[in-house]
């Protein structure tokens, strides 16, 4: 398989990537490096089956020609800055919604069939079901970030229809692991680093979430692929449990050996547009026999014992 990975120096897309070269796979990488780092692609670089091109998504004869001989799309890169996407509103527009038009339009035009989208389990706003399965309905969304994954969603569904393309759709929690650089992982571990005496909780720590460590991530995605036939496979990925914001707290500040004191902004959502209770209904990807071998806390140690080893990722906001 020669695979194309957008958004490959990313958290996410750097670790498929390695672990498409690890299964024998071509894989070209194709990344702006707006937030991505060259140096997840270190061990990428050694082997002679990955090439990379620095190109934006949203210069569509560049991502053309990297798509080029291409049997799949691995779809990564995008905005998900959700909480400062009220200060940029045109950005999830671009990065997300335009970007995946420009991706699936290169796809057309190079005779490439199979997409894989990671969407957001923020396209279901704040359901009244829970745990939520995918054919919940939908309400009215909350972020800019959210809608502009379920515009994008209904591009992938028209393109599969009115070009015979096969497109699998992840609607992820928050994804944790090596390699994590946003969110609130590394923001909590940012201002201890800085401060451990005290620490600042967007919200009032009773926010319900989800999270799903990234090899477990990867594992899901590459089952659908091979096990889900359909023209449009739409897959909820998490967890079958949740943590609140607190209890997360304790285990960073735990693995940390620190005790701070918690300083709340208040309020039952962090910013415009947080849900405050993120539960996905997984079932349908466990019907193709694949099972997350971490639980969260694992996970939330894990990620905390990368960035006490490589300072250097939260060197960014």
């Amino acid at each position: 398989m020669k695979a194309l990975v957008t958004g490959a120096a990313g958290f996410i897309g750097s670790t498929l990537t390695d672990r498409l070269l690890s299964e024998g796979h071509a894989v070209t990488g194709y990344d702006n490096f707006s937030t991505g780092r060259p140096e997840f692609l270190a061990d990428a670089r050694q082997s002679t089956r990955f090439q990379l091109c620095q190109g934006d998504l949203l210069d569509p004869p560049q991502l053309a020609a990297a798509m080029s001989g291409a049997d799949i799309v691995f779809h990564l890169a995008a905005n998900a800055d959700v909480r400062r996407g009220p200060e940029h509103p045109r950005k999830d527009l671009e990065q997300n919604t335009i970007a995946t038009a420009n991706v699936l339009e290169a796809m057309r035009q190079c005779g490439v069939h199979r997409i894989v989208f990671p969407s957001t389990g923020s396209v279901y706003g704040e359901p009244g079901i829970f745990p939520t399965p995918e054919d919940a309905p939908f309400p009215v969304q909350t972020s800019l970030y959210g809608a502009s994954k379920l515009a994008a969603e209904g591009l992938v569904a028209a393109y599969c229809e009115a070009f015979n393309l096969q497109g699998w759709i992840f609607r992820f929690v928050s994804i944790l692991g090596e390699r994590y650089t946003h969110g609130h992982v590394v923001d909590f571990c940012r201002q201890l680093a800085q401060h451990s005496g005290t620490l600042r909780v967007l919200g009032n720590g009773r926010q319900r979430k989800s999270y799903l460590y990234v090899q477990d991530c990867i594992d899901a995605i590459l089952a659908a692929i091979e096990r889900a036939p359909g023209k449009v496979n739409v897959f909820n990925l998490g967890t079958d449990e949740y943590c609140t914001v607190d209890e997360s707290i304790g285990w960073i500040t735990a693995r940390l050996g620190v005790s701070p004191a918690r300083e709340y902004a208040g309020g039952e959502r962090g910013w415009v547009g947080d849900s405050p209770f993120i539960f996905l209904d997984c079932s349908r990807i466990r019907s193709l026999g694949w099972r997350p071998a971490l639980r969260i806390r694992d996970a939330v140690e894990r990620t905390v014992a990368y960035l006490q080893e490589n300072p250097w990722v939260m060197d960014r906001e």
